[in-house]
């Protein structure tokens, strides 16, 4: 797969990614965490907020394959 496709593909799904996963974790958190004190509120969007990362590295990895030899 050519670089320039691989890094197309892969800013799209960060993007997915992204979205998702914000709507989806305020969605657990307005459904979970109203009654809960402030501390709980910032654990969560404290861990919430850094676990996104792991998936967007991965395929921040995959992006950065080199391509190969030969263009194709």
């Amino acid at each position: 797969m050519p670089p320039r496709l691989r890094k197309l593909i892969g800013t799209v799904l960060i993007i997915i990614l992204v979205l998702v996963y914000a709507l989806v974790a305020t969605t657990v958190a307005s459904a979970t965490l109203g009654a809960s004190p402030w501390y709980i509120h910032l654990l969560y969007f404290a861990a919430t907020g850094l676990l996104w990362i792991l998936p967007a590295m991965l395929i921040i990895k995959w992006m950065e394959k080199p391509g190969k030899p030969g263009g194709q």
